[in-house]
């Protein structure tokens, strides 16, 4: 079942729940940032997904940048990103987002990008060549990369361990039983395998993450926490999925502040370093501290 069928024979959206409500961001950090974004008009995620952590994170000095354009080669059900043929790869890219962050004066930054299949390297040229820019321009910044699979090809996986960011992150999503309407091009396993290679060849900090609420069931939450901590990952961020648009799949449950604690509690017996669990966490939520 596609996205526009499932939005098309579904209720209308649920009604968000008290505890989704976003603080509106603030303090001196982040009006500085602000300030520099809107005047070179620099591009990160936190702006242009409407992060509702962006003032915490902001004001930790920690940000989110996308290379490889904003249209992806995919089309996830869950996903806000455009869909389509993208653009020719910017080889000045690397440089600009080297200069971002160092205009930004950033402590840690993270890197993402659109899956791009339509290419050889299927974009990881790209991203050593991006974490290269960044290391020489801000040698004292701290990087998490948060990579797609690249079809599983350890090749191009090797490219990332190459140049040795301090985090390595790749998100499974959702639970197995959903992956198939959720990812739709994407495998649960291939994801598992994705991970368990990386800690493999000696990377020494993976993670990854869950979106909740697309219709999982409580045991099958817990048999994916199990499925990561056996692919020794060493840090999970849980958050509640919510449907970029109409044509998304819809949003079946808000989870409640209890549960995303228990979720949590459970994660940390499991034994990873870092659990992060509530309603608004996303991907790079805390990344700073990941670090250690």
């Amino acid at each position: 079942m596609n996205s526009e069928t499932a939005s098309n024979i579904l209720p209308d959206r649920l009604p968000k729940p008290k505890w989704l409500r976003v603080k509106l961001p603030t303090g001196k950090k982040y009006t500085e940032l602000r300030s520099l974004v809107d005047k070179y008009s620099l591009n990160t995620i936190c702006t242009s997904g409407s992060c509702p952590n962006m003032g915490e994170c902001w004001g930790e000095g920690t940000a989110t940048f996308m290379i490889l354009g904003n249209v992806c080669t995919r089309s996830c059900g869950f996903c806000g990103v455009k869909t389509g043929r993208p653009e020719t790869v910017d080889w000045d890219e690397p440089e600009k987002v080297a200069r971002s962050i160092k205009l930004m004066k950033i402590n840690h930054a993270v890197l993402t990008s659109v899956d791009r299949d339509d290419l050889k390297d299927m974009g990881s040229i790209m991203w050593a060549e991006t974490v290269k820019a960044v290391r020489r321009m801000n040698p004292e910044t701290t990087l998490e990369t948060l990579i797609p699979d690249f079809q599983g090809v350890e090749q191009h996986i090797d490219r990332i361990i190459d140049v040795a960011p301090e985090v390595v992150s790749h998100n499974i999503e959702t639970v197995r039983r959903l992956t198939r309407d959720v990812r739709i091009q994407a495998k649960y396993d291939r994801s598992l395998g994705v991970l368990k290679y990386l800690k493999a060849q000696g990377q020494r900090r993976t993670k990854s993450g869950i979106m909740l609420g697309l219709g999982e069931k409580r045991e099958e939450v817990i048999e994916t926490l199990h499925d990561l901590r056996a692919n020794d990952v060493d840090v999970v961020t849980i958050g509640q999925y919510l449907q970029p648009s109409k044509k998304h799949l819809p949003v079946k449950q808000f989870i409640t502040p209890d549960q995303f604690a228990e979720y949590r509690e459970i994660g940390l017996d499991l034994g990873f370093r870092h659990v992060e669990s509530s309603s608004l966490v996303r991907s790079s939520y805390k990344a700073q501290k990941h670090i250690n």
